[in-house]
């Protein structure tokens, strides 16, 4: 609880120990499981020690797990997370750290996400059935690790797109947990969209089970990106990746009636800010105006109509147009998301929640805070 305000943190990331991967891997697939490595002149690639210093490269089959990092962005990208866990001390990747540093900001239950996970899962190439036991391995770490403090630690569950057919049961097993949401990637797999009709069992068993569905991207992965096919440095990928991506997996559930189709179904979109959201629904809104016709079978109404209906997007507490925002698509979408204790979580993350009160008023905060992310969750 932080200033009288019980605090839900709609998305909080864990980090995952390298060795993880092959202590939780089925026995059929321990040898495929990711390993850390130094590129070297005389051996060409030199697999290193689970204890070795941090390294950005990691790989997978043979394919290096992320896209497009360069030495010096990475090396700038510790020197930040360092000073970001100097504000939470004694910060690690278990989950004691975890539990203390959500003590430390005020919040009283944080929905987890990964860290290594977004990238490992987000290989185009890779084979189905092994980004299927990824998966399995990562649920099954993610559970034994909330285990720890579960009225207070709550586990996302990851579903693998590469393969449809391993989608529902993964989904049983993660409502099995008890776990209330789980998460996609906005980007298409394997030239499949969000709404393609291989997913269409995953949609309706989502919808039946009331699970939710969080829509989470991450820059540098190995998939069709926004901006990755003009752009290498990480202030322009990280930049168009996390909102345009956003903005077409919206777009692809809407134009390929998934929405329609699926009225109770829940979905956010983390990470993102939520400033292009108006123009979004505003520019969705006057195609929908022109040409109903064209998509009359997948979209009987406003596009602005299935967000307020059934979507939530997750705020930043310093974006300063929260106020008008709210006058134009109300306040009963919007949830908060530390992003702890990645790059884009901010060490100063106490003192701009407690400022979100002199942009709105407290019945509004504690929608955002607690009770728009009690619904999605499924926890009411």
């Amino acid at each position: 609880m932080l200033k009288d305000y019980q605090i839900i943190d709609a998305d909080g990331h864990v980090t995952e120990p390298i060795d993880m991967w092959e202590k939780y891997l089925e026995p059929a697939f321990k040898s495929h499981a990711p390993y850390r490595y130094q590129p070297s002149e005389k051996d060409g690639v030199v697999k290193i020690d689970i204890f070795s210093p941090p390294t950005k490269y990691m790989r997978v089959e043979g394919e290096t797990i992320y896209n497009k990092i360069s030495d010096a962005v990475w090396a700038e990208g510790l020197k930040v997370a360092i000073r970001d866990q100097a504000t939470y001390k004694n910060v690690g990747s278990g989950p004691d750290s975890q539990v203390k540093a959500m003590k430390r900001m005020g919040v009283d239950i944080s929905f987890l996400y990964p860290t290594m996970g977004l990238w490992m899962l987000a290989i185009d190439t890779m084979d189905s059935s092994l980004a299927a036991a990824l998966t399995r391995a990562y649920n099954n770490w993610l559970r034994d690790f909330c285990s720890y403090e579960p009225q207070l630690l709550k586990g996302v569950g990851a579903i693998s797109l590469h393969d449809p057919s391993s989608m529902v049961s993964e989904l049983h097993r993660i409502a099995e947990f008890g776990w209330k949401a789980v998460f996609v990637r906005p980007n298409p797999v394997k030239g499949r969209l969000l709404s393609d009709p291989a997913y269409e069992p995953f949609w309706t068993e989502c919808e039946s089970l009331g699970i939710a569905v969080a829509i989470h991207e991450g820059s540098h992965s190995r998939l069709p990106t926004t901006g990755s096919d003009r752009f290498n440095t990480r202030f322009a990928m990280h930049a168009c990746s996390h909102p345009m991506e956003q903005m077409m997996a919206m777009l692809a559930l809407i134009e390929g009636g998934v929405l329609e189709r699926h009225p109770n179904l829940r979905v956010a979109f983390l990470e993102s800010g939520c400033g292009w959201l108006p123009y979004w629904l505003w520019r969705l809104d006057e195609e929908y105006d022109q040409l109903a016709w064209e998509v009359k079978d997948n979209v009987t109404m406003k596009p602005s109509e299935y967000f307020r209906r059934q979507c939530f997007i997750s705020i930043e507490p310093d974006e300063p147009y929260l106020r008008d925002l709210i006058k134009y698509i109300g306040s009963d979408n919007l949830i908060f998301g530390s992003d702890y204790p990645h790059i884009d979580h901010n060490p100063k993350i106490i003192e701009q929640v407690v400022g979100l009160q002199d942009q709105l008023s407290e019945k509004i905060v504690q929608k955002i805070l607690w009770d728009n992310p009690m619904r999605f969750y499924g926890l009411g």
